[in-house]
């Protein structure tokens, strides 16, 4: 006899995100999503096929999310504001995803990929989630590109001390994400490195 298929997927990364937040990535197994959830462990099962599947989707969802959101703040600062402006948005925005999804920005900002996934993610959901790396790192030539007109590496370096170097260490590392004014000193702390900006183009010998 089939094993139904779960209909709120959704729920099952739910209770996979919060037992890792929680207790650690150890403790993300199918029987403990199934205490969680109330569903069996067959119907999980039956819709993810392993622990490892289960954790590579987990990820791969909170890792969209944070893309998606943060490509929004993009958009909507480029469109009214200016190039500085979307590259503030962009550092802003692990708080503003930890407002909209609390516990998929504490699994990615608290918990290490490395320790969350082992080298038995299935080969189509490794892909994936190599594919959020890749867009990031778009992202950053992007904002780059509309800057300065520059897609080189100084160039990209400084965008990438700005949405990732300083909110982690601003925001992250002293926990202080739902703290306004450390998100009002890093918004001050991105324009000031703005305003340095990247080294002079290397003239080519």
């Amino acid at each position: 006899m089939p094993r139904p298929r779960i209909h709120d997927l959704d729920a099952v990364l739910d209770a996979a995100e919060l037992l890792a937040v929680q207790s650690g990535p150890a403790s993300v197994t199918i029987r403990g999503v199934a205490a969680t959830t109330g569903m069996s462990n067959g119907a999980i099962y039956h819709n993810f096929g392993s622990r490892a599947e289960l954790l590579g989707r987990t990820w791969l969802r909170a890792a969209t999310r944070f893309l998606d959101g943060q490509k929004i703040l993009v958009e909507e600062a480029l469109a009214t504001a200016g190039p500085v402006d979307a590259v503030v948005a962009a550092a802003d925005a692990p708080a503003v995803l930890s407002e909209q999804f609390p516990t998929s920005a504490a699994l990615l900002l608290k918990v290490r990929r490395s320790d969350f996934l082992g080298d038995d993610v299935p080969t189509d959901i490794a892909t994936a989630i190599a594919g959020t790396d890749k867009q990031l790192v778009d992202l950053m030539i992007r904002l780059s590109s509309n800057l300065w007109d520059r897609r080189d590496g100084h160039a990209v370096d400084v965008i990438t001390t700005c949405i990732v170097d300083l909110p982690t260490s601003v925001l992250l590392q002293r926990d202080r994400l739902h703290n306004p004014v450390a998100r009002e000193h890093l918004r001050a702390a991105v324009r000031a490195v703005l305003a340095v900006g990247p080294p002079p183009r290397q003239k080519s010998k």
